[in-house]
């Protein structure tokens, strides 16, 4: 059965997050160890105690949610030993797909680290830059969502950031344009529309200067060829060397996340079960959406890893 690990992104963390597999896993404590010495504040405290307003914070969730991650893909290698899952393709969400690369051994995990804290700081930078936001908008295609777009806009940013699921497109743009799309969502056709709780318009072009300065920072970082493919949210195709992942890395942060694209292609791959491998459930959800008869299993806790431990051995 072929199979593929899928990571979480920023939205999906909680306070209290990865404590129980931290005290389980001697793995999983080394990973938070390395972290909290190499960023030189414990992140560690913050994941486990909050507060979450802290936690929620773009510079501190990016790197907690890689963090998290990267520790309940080591707490899983570490439990089940040979008898450990083999993905034959790897994908994450936004933030998701760092440590989707760091796992398939195309960056090293202190360049990891490093570059999602400065991705967080930088698109935390370029949301307190202007007002902006997000809403999600349930029930309309991809073509009614731009209709909706073009005619809340006003002159104004306002475009798709993120093609989560069938019916689930969320839109990113200047504050006020949010706010009108939220209103005429109805007379398109939508069920519903939900401004989300976020610092900005993230996976727009007010990411732009988030975007030149994450372009500076990858210039100086190694960058490898996968050893598994990595599916990019930018157009639902494996990265391709090197060059190509720095340069998807950069255009990801000011254009839309396709990760239903991505999903439906790993199906399409003969995927047939799926790691969700990180904090929370929120990809199992998008999952359900897309194709309910794929099996997900998510990796978020001891009791968790456990189970599936149990079953494997």
């Amino acid at each position: 059965m072929k199979a593929a690990f899928i990571f979480p992104g920023q939205g999906a963390q909680q306070v209290g997050m990865m404590s129980d597999l931290a005290e389980a896993s001697s793995a999983a404590r080394s990973v938070f160890a390395e972290a909290d010495e190499q960023l030189g504040y414990a992140l560690s405290e913050i994941c486990f105690k909050g507060p979450s307003e802290r936690l929620d914070a773009t510079d501190i969730a990016q790197p907690a949610m890689f963090v998290c991650s990267v520790a309940a893909a080591a707490a899983m290698k570490e439990a089940l030993g040979e008898a450990v899952p083999v993905a034959s393709v790897m994908a994450g969400l936004s933030l998701g797909e760092y440590t989707a690369l760091y796992e398939a051994g195309a960056i090293d995990f202190c360049s990891a680290l490093d570059l999602v804290s400065r991705r967080g700081r930088f698109m935390q930078a370029s949301a307190q830059a202007q007002p902006s936001g997000m809403v999600s908008i349930i029930g309309l295609d991809e073509q009614k969502v731009i209709e909706l777009c073009e005619a809340a806009a006003n002159g104004s940013v306002l475009s798709p950031a993120n093609f989560n699921s069938p019916g689930q497109i969320v839109i990113s743009g200047d504050l006020d344009a949010c706010e009108r799309a939220a209103e005429l969502a109805k007379e398109f056709g939508a069920k519903g529309a939900v401004p989300l709780k976020v610092a900005g318009a993230f996976h727009s072009e007010f990411m732009a200067p988030a975007a030149k300065k994450l372009a500076e920072t990858l210039a100086d970082v190694e960058m490898r060829q996968p050893e598994i493919p990595v599916i990019s949210n930018v157009d639902a195709e494996p990265h391709d060397g090197a060059g190509s992942i720095k340069e998807k890395l950069i255009r990801q942060v000011i254009s839309p996340v396709r990760w239903e694209q991505s999903v439906r292609r790993m199906l399409d791959d003969r995927v047939e079960r799926f790691y969700e491998i990180g904090p929370g459930r929120v990809l199992a959800g998008l999952m359900k959406r897309i194709e309910r008869r794929a099996e997900v299993i998510s990796i978020n806790s001891a009791d968790a890893l456990a189970k599936l431990a149990g079953e494997r051995h």
